[in-house]
């Protein structure tokens, strides 16, 4: 167990780099959309205000592989010159959500292809980057990706009652990439990053509602359990897999198990039902006692300010707890369209404009920006950097 922390700045940037087939079979890039990878320098620039200087980004595996154990890794080289150009650490998804057009995780050959696309990656980028630490996602949340596949139809393999199939997979493929990021690099560092969620009964719930509920909430726990060989021990999982342990949280991440209902937060514990999100953190980590991260977090619109300020608070009680809280990731930085309706932009980043190509100009959403100082000042006293 590596308990050295990595990462370069507390704070984090994500770039939203999905690039799977959305709910009516079409590809998204928004990388492209966003304008990200035509404003990359751009972006990285802008960080520097705000003192950030590690990001999380995609290489895009349906880009990188149109034709089996065919690379071409021409764009993230670029991406990687851009990091180093602007000093600026890059952690990355080596499968966010998209995979190439003729593979899905139910296909025979998943996992031998994912397999080589992570020998095939450590190899080019250390033959660009030889000596700083390389921190990779092999697969971003693997649980919700595989209900969004598995279950609800909204990507590929465009299934219902077939999740537990899918994340069955994908954590085979998930601990053999591992293996093969580390042959060719045993120093890389594995970051997993999976939804960090509260699922409890409705009022007045039955004995089974309550004991369905209490399932359901556990069963968000099944990547890092299959991973650490707890789970699903023929696939062959350690506790050795388990290096830094990122959770994803947002504004709708607690909810009744039936009636689907999501839970206030600005409520917050005023509802009896409400977890705050440094305890579910705090729970999270004694399962594991391994270093974590808050992998991604924002909220729409106008609250955003507020919820940074909610962030910062939960943070703090981390920070003086002294556990191995090693960093907090806005995502998206930058302003995204909606995966299935492209034309419905989110506004959850620091950065507010819509992208288009005739007005590459980004436009800094100060409510937000001006929150992020604040929470930043705020936290100095308790962070390692």
């Amino acid at each position: 167990m590596n308990n050295t922390n990595p990462f370069h700045s507390f704070w984090m940037a994500g770039y939203e780099c999905a690039d799977h087939l959305n709910a009516f079979g079409s590809r998204v890039d928004l990388i492209n959309n966003t304008g990200h990878l035509h404003l990359i320098d751009t972006d990285y620039k802008n960080l520097s205000p705000f003192k950030i200087s590690t990001v999380r980004e995609g290489i895009r595996w349906s880009k990188v592989e149109t034709k089996p154990y065919q690379y071409d890794w021409s764009v993230v080289g670029t991406m990687i010159q851009s990091g180093q150009a602007n000093n600026i650490q890059q952690v990355w998804d080596l499968c966010h959500f998209g995979y190439p057009d003729d593979l899905t995780p139910l296909h025979p050959h998943f996992t031998s292809r994912f397999v080589a696309l992570c020998t095939a990656f450590v190899q080019f980028y250390r033959s660009i980057d030889a000596t700083s630490i390389l921190i990779v996602t092999p697969i971003n949340e693997v649980s919700f990706l595989s209900w969004l596949g598995g279950d609800a139809k909204g990507t590929s393999p465009y299934c219902t009652n077939q999740g537990w199939e899918v994340k069955y997979n994908l954590m085979k493929a998930y601990i053999k990439g591992i293996d093969a990021l580390k042959a060719v690099d045993p120093s890389v560092r594995i970051l997993t990053t999976e939804p960090l969620i509260n699922i409890v009964p409705c009022n007045a719930a039955t004995t089974e509602e309550i004991e369905t509920a209490a399932a359901l909430h556990e069963a968000q726990f099944q990547v890092t359990e299959i991973l650490c060989g707890r789970m699903c021990p023929e696939l062959g999982g350690s506790p050795d897999y388990l290096d830094i342990l990122g959770y994803n949280f947002y504004y709708n991440n607690q909810w009744t198990a039936a009636p689907h209902e999501f839970l206030d937060w600005k409520i917050g514990e005023l509802n009896p039902k409400f977890i705050p999100l440094h305890h579910l953190l705090v729970s999270a980590f004694k399962k594991y006692n391994r270093p974590f991260v808050l992998t991604e977090t924002s909220h729409p619109k106008e609250d955003r300010p507020l919820w940074i300020k909610m962030i910062t608070a939960e943070s703090q009680k981390l920070l003086l707890a002294e556990l191995p809280f090693w960093g907090i990731c806005w995502y998206p930085m930058v302003n995204r369209p909606d995966w299935d309706y492209l034309h419905d932009w989110h506004y959850a980043g620091i950065w507010d404009d819509v992208y288009t190509k005739d007005s590459p100009v980004r436009a800094l959403h100060v409510p937000s920006a001006e929150a992020l100082l604040e929470a930043q000042s705020s936290l100095n006293k308790y962070s390692f950097l």
